[in-house]
């Protein structure tokens, strides 16, 4: 699998759990309707199902995985609650995706 379609699952992963959460969490902190409770559920099961497409083992993959959620967390606080990430959150971003670099990408013997 070449990296850039292994980077596209572990990007609409990360979307599907941080915006099917978010749609609960306006549920049930915000007060919205069920309607967003029940998208939200179902987003959810899309990122259940979407890190079965990588072709590493599910140790690996949800390893790597929760550094590509670091930079998307980031990345969504930024643009959706207009929290900008300090020098230090693009620090730990940074530091976070050459993890998911050497766990996934890295060559192995």
């Amino acid at each position: 699998m070449n990296i850039a379609k292994s980077l596209l699952y572990f990007v609409l992963a990360g979307l599907c759990e941080i915006g099917g959460g978010y749609l609960v969490w306006l549920w049930l902190r915000e007060g919205k309707r069920i309607w967003f409770a029940l998208c939200g559920a179902a987003v959810l099961i899309l990122y259940g199902i979407i890190p079965t497409l990588q072709p590493a083992n599910f140790g690996r993959v949800y390893a790597a995985y929760g550094g590509v959620f670091i930079v998307l967390s980031l990345l969504w606080g930024w643009q959706v609650d207009k929290i900008a990430p300090d020098k230090f959150d693009l620090l730990g971003g940074v530091i976070s995706l050459l993890g998911v670099s050497v766990i996934m990408y890295w060559p192995r013997i």
